[in-house]
């Protein structure tokens, strides 16, 4: 089963983000729980918590179907004590919160070592920051997504993300999620369908699809090794459809949220209804 959605907004609380997911039809979605670019968030009362699982039983939705992303803000390898100290609150305040809302995933960048330490110090630092937050709390798996390689952005490669899962402690609440657009940027081609199964068999070899906890639907508007963040529509940017539907029809993808951040929502049922057909699932939305 594909699990298919798009980050939706969470204005007025977060159940109103689940209401918005079934609207577009999505069978699944992502949400932050938290305004992204602040610090912390005010507390989820006991009334956001129940309206929030009201909604998720209401409309049919599982905790595995839904990926919240933490605070941009967040750098969990931050090479000053004090960055880092209030990097790993912000980033537990997020996994508690999950946990409040009977959420399982979270979703977040790696970090970045700003010039100032060596890449494998700051993948250290991203572990460590990682079993922190672990060990405080519970049924809550810490998801990375791989990045774009933007400045000193780490998490680019998959060896990267390889060796960070290397240096958790409880590897049965570690994952991945790989963003195509990121993927793109950072020079693993997904234009056609012979490279994209390629850069899923590197995946598989490197990581492997055991730590596969999520994935971001986006095309690029950047090109191929890049390093550039810049997401487009589906079918309109470098990477184009033929690799979208090769993921869609990949047997090893299964039981996982796929989140559009594509850039325009009016476009997600039709983009969702799309992904959907080439996964051989029936959608309600009507697209040409």
């Amino acid at each position: 089963m594909k699990y298919i959605g798009a980050h939706v907004s969470a204005a007025g609380g977060p159940d109103r983000a689940v209401a918005r997911a079934h609207e577009i039809d999505a069978t699944a979605f992502a949400l932050f729980t938290k305004n992204q670019r602040q610090w912390r968030g005010k507390p989820l009362t006991e009334e956001v918590i129940a309206a929030f699982r009201q909604a998720m039983t209401t409309y049919g939705y599982t905790s595995a179907q839904v990926l919240p992303h933490d605070s941009y803000l967040i750098n969990l390898g931050h090479p000053e004590a004090e960055g880092l100290a209030k990097s790993r609150a912000a980033f537990l305040d997020e996994m508690q919160r999950c946990e409040q809302l009977g959420l399982t995933l979270l979703n977040f960048h790696p970090g970045s070592h700003l010039r100032r330490i060596s890449e494998r110090e700051c993948l250290k630092i991203i572990a460590e920051s990682i079993n922190d937050a672990l060990s405080r709390t519970r049924g809550i798996t810490a998801v990375i997504e791989n990045t774009a390689g933007q400045g000193s952005n780490l998490g680019y490669r998959f060896e990267q993300l390889a060796e960070i899962i290397e240096q958790v402690e409880d590897r049965s609440r570690i994952g991945v999620c790989i963003d195509t657009c990121h993927a793109f940027a950072a020079g693993y081609d997904l234009r056609t369908s012979e490279t994209t199964r390629a850069t899923l068999d590197e995946f598989e070899r490197t990581v492997g699809f055991g730590y596969l906890r999520g994935m971001h639907l986006n095309d690029a508007k950047s090109t191929l090794g890049s390093r550039l963040d810049r997401h487009h529509s589906l079918g309109q940017g470098h990477i184009g459809s033929d690799g979208f539907a090769t993921l869609m029809q990949d047997g090893r993808i299964q039981g996982i949220p796929m989140i559009l951040e594509t850039i325009d929502p009016d476009l997600w049922p039709e983009e969702i209804a799309w992904l959907k057909r080439q996964a051989g699932m029936p959608s309600t939305v009507s697209t040409s």
